[in-house]
């Protein structure tokens, strides 16, 4: 299997492609995805992890002993739960997480400010940025929060593992000429897609998917016209299910004007889990492989 002929070279080279640095007796130094030099006596203990993918980083590398505090939208795995909540996004709540006395607050520029940084820094913490916008970022975003906590082997593992698996499905995916809709946002609410530059298109590359809004950048609001007229092989719809009503499927299955569409006609219609599939963390491996399955692929190895 692709997964277990990942070479000693591989994982060398993805520990060396990650954006941090260990200085010999002298601490530990890392690169944030900012470009900032950050330098700690020794691995991190304390974090504050404001963003719900960097949450699960910590977890996954088996450092969620480390998390003193988490984001308001932090939710998985359930364990994180038992950290205290801080207000994060636009409204992070500075206050609130030096009182947890973190040595590191891990955050995402696009959501905070630099006031708020500064006022960190201030404070004494370590303020780190993880901004993973693609697969090739979230490496590095792991790389990263593994040399932050001393968890540099189980980074470079972690991603050896993800790359294999993402290998692995784009070297036995057979769907050339099939496209896929991915819907981020349902008709009720003014339907958005996700373009290109996204977890998504990504992931439908490597399922040999072509994505029927390529020419939108990120995501971006279309039109129902738009859908119909494009008329998909494939829909993937992320929107939540809270247990009332019909199903995300089902509502989509329902709309007037749909039932001619190839993905309705056929039942090619995919609810997939919306965390797994957009957040820059390790289960976007689990996302790519339930949509291959999804796809007509044979089931990949865990």
């Amino acid at each position: 299997m692709l997964r277990k002929s990942v070479s000693i070279l591989l994982l060398l080279a993805i520990l060396l492609s990650a954006s941090f640095a260990l200085a010999d007796g002298a601490g530990i130094t890392v690169t944030d995805m900012k470009g900032r030099e950050i330098t700690l006596d020794k691995p991190a203990t304390r974090i504050v992890a404001l963003t719900a993918a960097d949450c699960e980083i910590l977890c996954a590398l088996g450092a969620g002993d480390t998390l003193v505090g988490r984001g308001t939208y932090c939710d998985y795995p359930e364990s994180v739960l038992e950290a205290p909540a801080v207000d994060s996004g636009a409204g992070t709540n500075v206050e609130q997480i030096i009182a947890l006395e973190p040595q590191v607050v891990l955050m995402n520029t696009m959501a905070q400010t630099l006031e708020q940084v500064e006022a960190l820094e201030n404070a004494g913490i370590k303020v780190v940025v993880s901004e993973a916008t693609d697969i090739a970022s979230v490496y590095e975003a792991i790389g990263l929060i593994g040399a932050l906590t001393g968890k540099n082997a189980e980074a470079g593992e972690m991603v050896a593992e993800m790359q294999a698996a993402f290998a692995e499905i784009t070297a036995n995916s057979e769907n050339a000429g099939k496209t896929v809709y991915f819907e981020v946002s349902p008709l009720q609410w003014g339907l958005w897609s996700a373009g290109k530059n996204t977890f998504m298109d990504e992931i439908a590359t490597m399922c040999g998917l072509t994505n029927a809004f390529a020419d939108v950048d990120g995501w971006g609001e279309i039109s129902e016209e738009q859908v119909l007229a494009r008329d998909p092989d494939y829909i993937v719809t992320i929107t939540m299910y809270y247990g009332e009503g019909p199903t995300p499927v089902e509502e989509i299955k329902s709309r007037a004007g749909w039932e001619n569409l190839k993905a309705v006609k056929s039942d090619a219609i995919f609810g997939a889990d919306s965390n797994e599939i957009s957040r820059p963390g390790p289960r976007l491996a689990d996302a790519a492989r339930a949509l291959y399955e999804f796809v007509g692929g044979e089931a990949a190895d865990n």
